[in-house]
């Protein structure tokens, strides 16, 4: 199993198995990881009602190639042993995992910023699309600014 890999699936992950995968080599000094879950709370796009679950669309074929190249992009800014990306497609319920992203490396400082800059461009570069499903209805969600200007600190300047 390389060190380095993208996945896109519909079926959940296990966070300890990512992580476990890139921890055994004898140079790796610090194994950075997020996940990100499904929250069942406030709506997004305005509308009432508890969050039921989200749809996650994706561009098959384009999204893992973007997260290729995010992976290459990070790859090539910081001293990375090795790193993972699993993003989920399909229905996803409160409390549920999305999004994994872990990142090892000799020292800590690299696997942060680069766990960092990955979830930053995911969020803003990836092909996926988010609807909201709510008991009265579904609503897609729109890019938020806040996730725009989390990833802009990344660029050169």
């Amino acid at each position: 199993m390389s060190a380095f890999s993208v996945r896109v699936q519909a079926e959940d992950f296990d966070i300890a198995t990512e992580i476990s995968a890139l921890s055994g080599a004898g140079e790796v000094g610090a194994v950075v990881s997020f996940a990100g879950y499904c929250r069942a709370d406030k709506s997004e796009t305005g509308a009432a009602g508890p969050l039921t679950a989200l749809v996650l669309e994706h561009y098959p074929g384009m999204a893992e190639a973007e997260m290729e190249r995010l992976m290459d992009e990070a790859r090539s800014r910081w001293p990375l042993l090795g790193a993972r990306i699993v993003h989920r497609h399909g229905r996803i319920v409160p409390g549920e995992q999305i999004v994994l992203v872990v990142t090892a490396s000799a020292h800590r400082e690299a696997a942060f910023a680069a766990a960092s800059f990955l979830m930053d461009w995911l969020k803003t570069n990836a092909p996926f699309w988010k609807k909201e499903e709510r008991a009265g209805g579904g609503d897609w969600v729109a890019a938020k600014d806040s996730d725009t200007e989390a990833a802009q600190r990344w660029t050169s300047g």
